[in-house]
């Protein structure tokens, strides 16, 4: 019995797709090894990098997909990783799933059409986010002062710098572009739950395998190894994505989402 090739069951992963994965998790490693410039989060949480080079998956995410992003992401942090410190197990247990679950949601929600309405929700919720946040570094200050030496104003200002920016940039973004209304709710999300999940990740990983001296890492660092992963990398989501996808629709209007012509992307 003939089959109509419109009826055909589409392949989960296509030939284009497993090609853009593979480039995708290349570029991500071998660019990501030449842009970290050898700096990590400040003394004494010193084991997340410098990584501007998130831009990339986010970009592969948006063009082709979240098994696209996450995937290529996922296999080119685990082989940046093995360059940098060879800890498989750390790689493995924290950044490979950050990594893909990020890109993965940064793609799903990219692909989604992001009204003013929908967008309130997630307005709410980040505000509830900087209250928690501020709350946390009050209550927590002095052990942290021990650690870091930062005064209740510093940290305050660097957690508002990281959440609360990016909370403007996405009111800013919906306004005055809402062309890239959904890639710039989508880099907040992703980035947001990939820095979490380092942030909780590398906090239960101390506490197996003990990196501070007879001590564990206490539980707030998480919330500075979320502070430092956002704040490090959400600006070149959000500030190099767009230009660098509308190339991508420039050379390739195919790409671009549906219903939208190229002309309608501005940066």
């Amino acid at each position: 019995m003939n089959v109509n090739s419109s009826e055909r069951p589409r392949a989960f992963f296509t030939p284009l797709q497993v090609a853009m994965t593979a480039t995708n998790s290349a570029l991500y490693a071998a660019i990501g090894i030449m842009t970290y410039m050898g700096i990590f989060a400040p003394p004494p949480i010193g084991v997340v990098r410098f990584w501007p080079v998130v831009v990339i998956p986010g970009v592969f995410a948006t063009l082709f997909g979240p098994w696209v992003g996450g995937i290529g992401a996922a296999i080119g942090i685990f082989a940046s990783d093995m360059f940098v410190h060879g800890n498989a197990l750390l790689s493995i247990t924290v950044g490979v799933p950050s990594n893909f679950l990020g890109f993965f949601l940064l793609g799903y929600v990219a692909k989604k059409e992001i009204s003013l309405r929908k967008l309130a929700p997630v307005l709410i919720i980040g505000a509830l986010i900087v209250i928690a946040g501020v709350y946390s570094i009050t209550s927590f200050l002095p052990e942290t002062f021990a650690f870091t030496g930062l005064s209740t104003t510093d940290a305050i200002i660097l957690f508002l710098g990281a959440v609360g920016g990016s909370y403007v940039l996405i009111i800013i973004v919906a306004f005055l572009w809402p062309e890239w209304r959904s890639y710039g709710v989508a880099s907040v999300i992703g980035l947001g739950t990939g820095s979490a999940i380092i942030g909780l990740g590398l906090w239960a990983y101390s506490q197996l395998f003990v990196w501070f001296g007879p001590s564990k890492a206490p539980f707030y660092f998480s919330l500075l190894w979320f502070i430092w992963t956002f704040t490090t990398e959400i600006p070149f989501l959000l500030l190099l994505g767009p230009p660098v996808l509308k190339a991508c629709y420039r050379a390739f209007p195919s790409l671009a989402p549906l219903n939208k012509s190229e002309a309608n992307y501005k940066c």
